[in-house]
């Protein structure tokens, strides 16, 4: 009889015992945080996600899930799985044009509880841009981004200010036959071009959607001398026929080449530039788009930021991990690795930095000049409704007046039945 309840009591203890080590090995498993990035961003952060995980271990373990290249399909995937509930994300590196649909939907969460006022006020203020919603903090910028005028200091003293001089000097290298073309952009119909022509028309004093009232402003005439501009740049023949098919890399190429003399691009093209296999290296200069007397030359906000999902179930471990990827350390690796250019004001004034690196001083006046694309959850619409005409337009498919015109009624269209079904 005792044998047996001594049985008993050792088969209790030793269930306890595996119950308390279970309890005990689940409660010190590391928490798994997994975050969605693009996947040139997922590759340029491989040493930061290690070394997090290292200085977490045991207890936060940071995965990043390598999205696609194109970065619209990154938000597809995030997309789709949120909407069929449980998403496997905590956290998504988000494009700043984004921010208003996700958070429109109800797919975010605010970051105001681990963002004080002291960390939003070490950001450079243009890096601030397009990270708020309805007066909450929804993204933290991981990386700035700006469209830039890229200029060949070996042929010219000083880059062109306004939209004439930029013609003039391009058609006068080319007359002398010092190249064999002058100014290269984004002219193929995508988001590229949605960005080049914020830059024109803003530089022409326009605007493409008024943020308080909404109202579009795509047949002033602002934008139609905007729009002929562009189409200008083609006919004069300042900027090649195929400039209509170019992206990014195809503009990259052209002016690493040493066949342009000027190019619109962004941040990164500054470091490929300087490559060993570039025929241009050393004699490239940077600053912000030309503008008409009497406006302000501005740049584009592209920008990459992190935004953490609703359904994570470990917010805070998440907030840890974008904490550590955008602290001033790692910002400054990924400058001198991969020359993303930084968000903090204290970096555009590292003397390491500025030793390395000559454009610094220029990203950040740009910086300081940055205008956001229309902050609404329809913008991947209303820029299509655009990308579409001003593509008829470069195309010679359309004049100008005609293009704008059904640009202006078409986005009127979109704004309108959204605010019926609300």
């Amino acid at each position: 009889m005792k044998r047996r309840i001594f049985t008993k009591i050792a088969l209790l203890f030793s269930l306890s015992s595996v119950a308390l080590f279970a309890s005990w090995a689940l409660s010190t498993r590391p928490i798994q945080i997994n975050i969605l990035m693009p996947a040139p961003f997922a590759e340029s952060t491989t040493d930061l996600v290690q070394q997090f995980n290292k200085d977490h271990h045991g207890r936060i373990q940071l995965r990043v899930t390598r999205g696609p290249l194109e970065t619209e399909a990154v938000s597809d995937l995030a997309i789709s799985s949120l909407l069929l509930g449980k998403s496997p994300f905590d956290a998504l590196l988000i494009d700043v044009t984004w921010l208003p649909k996700y958070a429109a939907a109800g797919w975010l969460i605010p970051l105001d509880p681990w963002i004080d006022q002291q960390k939003i006020d070490s950001i450079a203020p243009g890096a601030m841009l397009g990270n708020n919603f309805d007066g909450k903090l929804y993204r933290w910028p991981l990386v700035a981004d700006m469209g830039l005028l890229y200029w060949r200091t070996d042929l010219m003293n000083k880059p062109p200010r306004t939209p004439e001089e930029l013609i003039k000097v391009s058609l006068k290298l080319q007359k002398e036959g010092r190249v064999a073309n002058g100014y290269v952009w984004q002219g193929r119909q995508y988001e590229g071009l949605s960005c080049v022509f914020l830059e024109v028309l803003d530089g022409f004093g326009g605007q493409w959607l008024e943020p308080e009232t909404d109202n579009v402003g795509l047949d002033s005439s602002a934008s139609l001398k905007a729009a002929s501009w562009l189409r200008e740049l083609i006919l004069s023949g300042a900027s090649p026929k195929a400039v209509i098919n170019y992206a990014e890399n195809e503009a990259l190429q052209a002016f690493k080449s040493g066949d342009v003399a000027l190019m619109r691009n962004w941040p990164y093209a500054w470091g490929e530039l300087q490559k060993p296999n570039s025929d241009v290296r050393g004699n490239v200069g940077v600053t912000t788009m030309v503008a008409s007397a009497g406006n302000r030359s501005t740049s584009t906000l592209g920008s990459w930021g992190f935004s953490i999902l609703k359904g994570s179930s470990n917010p805070q471990a998440a907030a840890e991990a974008i904490a550590f990827l955008t602290s001033t350390s790692a910002q400054k690796t990924l400058f001198l690795n991969e020359s993303y250019t930084p968000t903090k004001v204290e970096l555009f004034k590292d003397q390491e930095l500025l030793s390395k690196s000559q454009i610094l001083p220029e990203l950040a006046k740009a910086l300081e000049s940055t205008d956001e694309r229309p902050s609404t959850p329809l913008y991947a619409q209303i820029s299509d409704v655009l990308q579409r005409n001003l593509s008829s337009i470069l195309t010679g498919q359309s004049i100008v007046s005609d293009a704008m015109a059904n640009a202006q009624a078409n986005t009127e269209k979109i704004l309108m039945a959204a605010r019926e079904t609300k």
